[in-house]
């Protein structure tokens, strides 16, 4: 049986953490050049966009604000990764690098919510976390993906053309 987390605690970390990742991707799409590149990055704030909502739909807490105020609160521009994003477009080094500081915020969040979903006893909240790996887990494939084809590596759905058995 798992212990009580706190679950209040847990949705509002989950609310700033998905809300940090959206402004990232707004962010990584306003600089990026490769309008495909721009399009995934779009699509994953649009995504990130979506899973505030559903903490926010079980947030009890009246501190943050309602939904609409919280998406449009200032970005957090002392969060680690939103920083190293911010120095990457300074340096121009496009888009290659905010696919890899994607990636590992991507990861982190994996890790982040499978602790969160062991850790919460609700069964409501323990599924929307344990849905929201998943979510995650499929944008950090999606985010692999385009890394490759930015690098210039070969697509998974080119492969049987590369590779002989």
């Amino acid at each position: 049986m798992g212990k009580e987390y706190g679950v209040q605690e847990a949705l509002k970390l989950a609310i700033k953490a998905e809300k940090d990742s959206m402004d990232f991707y707004i962010r990584a799409a306003a600089a990026a050049k490769n309008e495909r590149a721009k399009k995934v990055l779009e699509m994953l704030a649009a995504e990130e966009a979506t899973h505030v909502k559903h903490f926010f739909d079980h947030y009890k807490g009246t501190d943050l604000g309602d939904l609409q105020t919280f998406m449009t609160s200032p970005v957090d521009i002392k969060n680690p990764t939103y920083m190293k994003l911010e120095k990457a477009i300074s340096e121009h080094l496009g888009e290659q690098s905010a696919l890899e500081l994607a990636l590992a915020e991507e990861k982190a969040c994996i890790s982040q919510y499978t602790r969160l979903a062991a850790d919460v006893v609700d069964p409501g909240v323990k599924a929307i976390f344990e849905r929201v790996v998943k979510e995650t887990q499929g944008h950090y494939d999606l985010i692999e993906s385009e890394y490759a084809h930015i690098m210039g590596m070969v697509h998974e759905s080119d492969q049987d053309t590369f590779v002989r058995e």
